[in-house]
């Protein structure tokens, strides 16, 4: 941990989080395909993952995030030929991953849908250790929902020029280091910045920000059937400061996980999850500490996975999603 602890410490001397623009989640750590490309298929599964999520239920309109994605990872094919005989130039490496995503981000008036699209590329480094690499093409579209508008000039120049929705394309990197007991990942989201334009005369040129992530995790294993988890999460835009949030798990023979976080934006987060045979269930609940708590029920977040891969597909020292 000694050697990464000043890549962290630099994280936050210049990273001076405005604006959100993206959506945010609580059990990122059980997707963390969501925030970072080159996780797409570096477990070896195929896995598909529903996650909805309602913020500060009680106010109207309040954030509303649907997302739905899915990864896997080209593994080699059988050492025989169609005509059976063994032959090795049917085998594949298998180090490329695939992986996309879909999602629905509601904040207000403000509606944004968008697609993603990830190539990753995993290369073993020896001892069960593996550093990753991904890209991802991201497009999406944002349009007001104007009925629900009170306008104080019905004839708003900005509004009245501009279009009902506008298709903005982008793209995203990350890079992912996994070991047995340790990860450390770093990926940037709205790499290319792009401009969105709002109407002829005004505000022309607003941009999405360039989002960073950094995240990581240390497992300590307690015994053969309990392992506990601490982890970290730090999110930033390049005019803001950065939010942090502060993880720790427990798993009971994978089976079984429960845990809390704390983020410096102001809230306290409680999450508990179960595995039935191939599927995956998630639920965290989110306590907001500041005044809006008086107002909101809090922010609810569930999670549903399907895994699929057998021992001969997966890796095996990698054995909880």
């Amino acid at each position: 941990m000694k050697r990464f602890l000043p890549i962290v410490i630099l994280f936050f001397i210049v990273l001076p989080l405005k604006g959100q623009q993206l959506p945010l989640y609580s059990q990122y750590m059980m997707n963390s395909f969501l925030l970072n490309p080159a996780v797409s298929g570096h477990d070896g599964f195929t896995t598909f993952n529903l996650t909805a999520r309602e913020q500060w239920l009680g106010f109207e309109n309040s954030p509303r995030t649907i997302a739905f994605s899915g990864t896997t990872r080209l593994l080699r094919q059988s050492a025989m030929d169609r005509s059976g005989r063994i032959g090795r130039s049917s085998r594949r490496s298998g180090n490329v991953g695939l992986g996309g995503y879909i999602y629905n981000d509601r904040n207000g008036l403000i509606d944004r849908t968008g697609i993603q699209a990830t190539y990753s590329y995993h290369i073993s480094m020896g001892q069960n250790k593996q550093l990753s690499f991904g890209v991802s093409l991201t497009g999406f579209q944002l349009r007001i929902d104007d009925r629900n508008l009170n306008l104080y000039d019905d004839n708003d120049p900005l509004l009245n020029s501009s279009k009902n929705a506008l298709y903005v394309p982008d793209a995203n990197l990350g890079v992912y280091y996994r070991e047995p007991e340790f990860y450390l990942g770093f990926s940037v989201a709205q790499l290319l910045e792009s401009a969105l334009k709002f109407g002829s005369d005004g505000f022309k040129d607003f941009k999405m920000e360039r989002h960073l992530y950094l995240m990581g995790g240390y497992g300590l294993f307690i015994d053969s059937e309990v392992t506990v988890e601490p982890s970290l999460l730090v999110q930033s835009t390049l005019s803001g400061m950065p939010q942090v949030d502060i993880n720790a798990r427990i798993y009971y023979m994978d089976d079984y996980w429960a845990g809390v976080s704390y983020r410096s934006s102001g809230a306290f987060i409680m999450m508990g999850g179960v595995r039935v045979e191939r599927l995956y269930f998630g639920y965290a609940f989110d306590y907001t500490l500041s005044s809006i708590r008086k107002h909101s029920f809090g922010s609810h977040e569930i999670m549903v996975s399907m895994r699929f891969g057998d021992s001969a597909r997966r890796y095996r020292w990698l054995n909880r999603y």
